[in-house]
């Protein structure tokens, strides 16, 4: 920001310098409060400018993003195209905004003279505020697909929204425990369900990710007591997926 100012300081002084001929004035101009206050405004405009700037960048990622997940459509109404589009791409941007307010919150708690436990209660609290907000902003969002989609249409639309974790991991889960049954499975995918729900709202792929791996957590924990091992089934399940790769890659060859 220094660098900044001193370019604007100098630029503006160049200019002003070729407009007024008696150098005297000019120095004596440059001290009075209107001066102080044009370069005020100008500062603030700079700001101004460079903050759209870059919420215009951030809603064309919001766009493109949502574009890709909404050509996984493939619908023919090209009124109902951009509008499912609009809405995706305003939830992104609403949801950033709530996390972006709550990050400053928790940044500027961070820098207060409390103790480490106060500080813990207070981000605490910030996060759980925003957790009505997420829920609003996500039970409106789906209310509006409802009026344009399909319920197939809305499953796709979430999968897009969370790296189609939960179908991959929905997969694996089956591939790799030959043997659950139709209530474990139902179990397995709910909780699935469940998560991708919550990780939907969330700001970002790492925290989207989190969210599943509790989900897994609990998964886990569930299956371990249904009497699986495990480690034994991931072992069994990886020694599987070798084999299928090494006739994939000989096959592959003999053509």
């Amino acid at each position: 920001m220094n660098i900044s100012l001193q370019f604007l300081v100098t630029s503006s002084d160049r200019k002003l310098e070729g407009g007024i001929h008696n150098r005297n004035y000019f120095l004596s101009f440059s001290h009075t409060a209107s001066f102080k206050n044009f370069i005020s405004c100008i500062l603030l405009s700079i700001v101004f400018t460079i903050t759209n700037a870059q919420q215009t960048d951030l809603k064309k990622v919001f766009y493109d993003r949502s574009v890709k997940i909404v050509n996984t459509l493939e619908l023919t109404d090209s009124g109902k195209y951009k509008t499912v589009v609009e809405l995706l791409t305003d939830q992104y941007a609403n949801l950033n905004q709530v996390h972006d307010k709550t990050k400053e919150s928790i940044a500027a708690i961070k820098t207060l003279q409390l103790s480490e436990e106060e500080k813990n209660n207070r981000v605490n609290k910030e996060e759980e505020s925003k957790t009505p907000q997420l829920r609003k902003l996500h039970e409106r969002f789906i209310t509006q697909l409802q009026k344009e989609l399909t319920e197939t249409q809305i499953e796709k639309i979430k999968d897009g929204m969370t790296y189609r974790v939960m179908p991959v991991t929905y997969a694996a889960y089956q591939d790799m425990i030959l043997t659950l049954t139709t209530e474990q499975k139902e179990k397995i995918c709910n909780w699935l369900k469940e998560a991708r729900e919550l990780a939907m709202d969330e700001g970002s792929s790492e925290d989207k990710h989190k969210v599943f791996g509790k989900f897994k957590g609990r998964i886990s924990n569930y299956l371990s007591a249904q009497g699986y091992d495990m480690k034994k089934e991931e072992k069994a399940w990886q020694e599987r997926l070798k084999e299928k790769r090494q006739r994939d890659a000989g096959q592959k060859t003999a053509q």
